[in-house]
């Protein structure tokens, strides 16, 4: 596996005070830093309890038994600590999370109460065909959350069953034949544990977290009698209830497909931990896994869940990633079916840059500014002119590949430079370029571009300096 083994070390050594004002702040301060370390462990252990009915090692949301070969797929070694520390992560694990849209044609045995019905209800199962995958990375060393969406349209090799798409290895082999096809895909990359979460779970987890306010990014109608699927939304900034955020979640009928798909679901997510991954937040866990958790299936333990929500509660926001695995559309004519083809080099150059794997190809590798890819979305509504002096200025900086994108439709205060790829040395240097500006490491920009300058109205305070600089 490759996540490396670390040991908490919590050296601490106090010197000796002699002025007695400095006694008292000391002591004061001991007891303030107690007060708070007792309420954080009574919070914990508040929620510990409530969860526990069972020991700490059972994982009592287990809906599928693995055999012993398929247990072996996933590491075993422990990720928490001992004691006060069983909430703490003890090295770097990686996840798999699956979400399964899972209909009554998909299993061998589906609900009799299906039967009778004139259209395709989801069903509560996790046999079907994995219509979410991610792959999740949290690293208590870089203090990081890196997350790797793969599409469900992968072309992948799935042991025993061939060449096809990769949501399909669920239905072939459960979880564990899922994480061996994800493995070899990822360049061989450990996979500690898995999460499957069934659709009909997904609502009922939003409504559970209070909702999430999201923009919308376009008109959204679509309908479909035979599944009972009727998405109905407006453009804009507006607060969605589970139902409604599935609706967002679930759309893909534009040109992007389910790229497009993927882009709004790491939108929704971002939105979803910075509302409500906080302290007060995880307290609440118990209800909200009881909540769902007849949707859930994971060979997590209650100890690995408590250890993982309370590293996410303190993870800064900046130091979560989301990623898309490099790839392309396939032409029309070029294979029996229509897959998203996976570029093995920008692969391979992502897993080493975010998820540690080694690779002797790269070491020498440099950037090459007028080979970048850079998009410019503007989301201030204002004509191409408005921009062409930031395209000057990254010219006059030595990037030569350059072109203007659809505009970003969120109005943004800030402007954006999004590490598409997930290189963000690169979007670092164009943000430094810029002088304005936050970077993000996320695939919401143009999927052609190594990186998406999203235009803010910061922009337009700085226009006038940039218009004096290229005359």
């Amino acid at each position: 596996m490759t996540s490396q083994r670390t040991s908490a070390e919590n050296n601490k050594s106090a010197k000796a005070k002699t002025r007695s004002k400095t006694c008292r702040k000391s002591k004061s301060g001991r007891w303030l830093w107690f007060v708070v370390g007792m309420g954080g462990i009574a919070m914990v252990s508040g929620m510990a309890g409530a969860l526990l009915a069972v020991s700490w090692d059972s994982t009592p949301l287990q809906q599928e038994q693995l055999s012993a070969k398929d247990a072996a797929v996933f590491d075993g070694d422990r990720i928490s600590g001992n004691g006060l520390q069983f909430s703490q992560l003890t090295r770097p694990v990686n996840i798999l999370l699956m979400g399964m849209s899972v209909l009554p044609p998909d299993v061998q045995n589906p609900p009799s109460d299906t039967k009778e019905l004139k259209y395709l209800p989801q069903i509560n199962s996790f046999d079907g065909l994995s219509d979410v995958m991610l792959l999740i990375k949290f690293d208590p060393e870089t203090k990081k959350i890196v997350m790797l969406s793969i599409p469900r349209d992968t072309r992948a090799e799935i042991e025993g069953f061939g060449t096809k798409k990769i949501n399909a290895a669920n239905v072939d082999g459960g979880p564990a034949l899922t994480a061996k096809a994800v493995s070899n895909l990822l360049g061989g990359v450990g996979i500690d544990r898995y999460v499957r979460i069934n659709i009909l779970g997904v609502a009922k987890l939003i409504d559970a977290l209070g909702g999430v306010t999201v923009y919308v990014p376009k008109d959204m109608k679509y309908q479909d009698d035979s599944q009972h699927l009727y998405i109905n939304l407006k453009a804009g900034k507006q607060h969605l209830k589970g139902e409604q955020a599935l609706q967002l979640l679930r759309f893909r009928h534009d040109e992007l497909g389910d790229i497009g798909r993927i882009q709004r679901q790491q939108m929704v997510l971002r939105s979803l931990i910075e509302q409500t991954l906080n302290p007060s937040k995880l307290t609440q866990l118990p209800q909200i896994l009881n909540v769902v958790k007849d949707n859930i299936d994971t060979n997590l333990t209650v100890e690995e869940l408590v250890a993982l929500v309370g590293f996410g509660s303190r993870t800064n926001r900046s130091n979560m990633q989301m990623l898309m695995l490099p790839g392309r559309f396939s032409e029309k004519s070029e294979y029996d079916a229509s897959y998203w083809i996976p570029q093995k080099r920008a692969i391979n150059k992502l897993m080493v840059q975010n998820f540690g794997l080694e690779s002797e190809l790269l070491e020498t590798e440099t950037i090459d500014l007028g080979a970048l890819r850079v998009a410019i979305q503007d989301s201030t509504g204002g004509d191409r002119s408005q921009i062409r002096p930031l395209i000057i200025a990254l010219e006059k900086a030595g990037y030569r590949n350059i072109f203007i994108s659809k505009p970003w439709g969120e109005p943004l205060e800030i402007t954006h430079v999004v590490a598409q790829q997930g290189d963000s040395e690169s979007a670092e240097s164009i943000r430094n370029t810029l002088g304005f500006g936050e970077v993000r490491v996320e695939s919401t920009g143009n999927i052609g571009s190594d990186i998406s300058i999203q235009v803010g109205k910061d922009w337009l305070e700085k226009k006038v300096t940039f218009e004096a600089d290229s005359r």
